[in-house]
């Protein structure tokens, strides 16, 4: 049976002072969740813990779920799998590959199922489960990316980790929340567990017709949360994984200005984003944001390995 993991995380909470924020008087703090572990980082690990108690309690072995070749959910559990000894099984999307991602996810022992495209798109219909777990019946099954209600609740603690850094910090309150949305899942956990005045604002990775608005609000409807305190903003840049110019530039920069990794699908247009509402006046001088650091390196390993 899957073990009973007693693993909590801390993130901490680092000002930056970048030109732009201080031309507007606006101050920032980035939760750091890519330090929390050197293999299984970022929110992945908030979204599973859900999953892993459910498993526990269901007497599953292992976990089995779903992603892309740079996917960071599938490094994070696959890495969890490893580390606190229970099965995993990745359904990956397209044709057999070797990415940095891939390679890693063999090391640490994850079974890999190539679905192909069509395979993979049909990940949504009916019955599409009924197969695998004919395969693995032993393994409880996680969505892709850790979503739904399991994964948002796994979230809800970065809003107490936050609160308890606050002196520290030499804060004593923040007006809300930013960080990069892709299934809107960590967004989700951070209203539940947020007061509804102050707002979490979501920088999508993905375009509009990805369904990310709609699937906040049915976890949020799951939890009971009818009151909304979040907003999405285009951050994708035409669709997700596009990169131009611009967008790396601006991560160059961001970079030799601070000590933040970024990658160019989720932190580096996430950050972008943030740049350009502050510049357009969207908050005013000594308005304190969060900003989340989602994690998303294995986007940068997978850039990377093509330069």
């Amino acid at each position: 049976m899957l073990p009973l993991i007693d693993w909590h995380p801390r993130a901490t909470l680092q000002p930056v002072d970048f030109d732009w924020l201080q031309r507007a008087g606006v101050e920032v703090a980035v939760l750091r969740l890519d330090r929390i572990d050197p293999l299984i980082s970022g929110n992945k690990w908030f979204k599973l813990t859900g999953y892993l108690q459910a498993a526990h309690s269901a007497g599953a072995q292992g976990l089995i779920s779903l992603g892309g070749a740079h996917s960071n959910h599938l490094h994070a559990l696959a890495a969890a799998g490893k580390r606190f000894g229970f099965a995993t099984v990745g359904l990956l999307r397209g044709h057999p590959q070797q990415t940095p991602t891939t390679l890693d996810l063999e090391r640490f022992g994850m079974q890999l199922h190539w679905l192909g495209f069509a395979g993979y798109r049909a990940r949504h219909a009916p019955g599409f489960w009924e197969p695998w777990q004919a395969q693995y019946p032993l393994l409880h099954k996680v969505p892709e990316g850790g979503g739904g209600l399991a994964g948002a609740a796994g979230c809800m603690p970065l809003v107490t980790q936050v609160r308890e850094q606050l002196n520290a910090l030499g804060w004593d309150d923040y007006d809300g929340w930013w960080l990069a949305a892709g299934t809107g899942t960590t967004l989700a956990g951070l209203v539940l567990g947020e007061d509804p005045q102050r707002t979490v604002f979501g920088a999508l990775a993905v375009p509009d017709d990805h369904g990310v608005a709609p699937q906040v609000e049915q976890i949020l409807w799951a939890a009971g949360r009818v009151q909304r305190s979040f907003e999405l903003i285009d951050a994708s840049r035409g669709g997700f994984a596009k990169v131009d110019e611009g967008l790396l530039n601006f991560i160059r920069d961001s970079e030799a200005a601070s000590d933040l990794p970024l990658e160019p699908l989720y932190t580096g247009k996430a950050l972008m984003a943030l740049k350009q509402a502050v510049e357009a006046g969207r908050f005013t001088p000594g308005q304190r944001l969060v900003f989340v650091h989602t994690g998303g390196l294995q986007g940068r390993r997978g850039f990377e390995a093509l330069q």
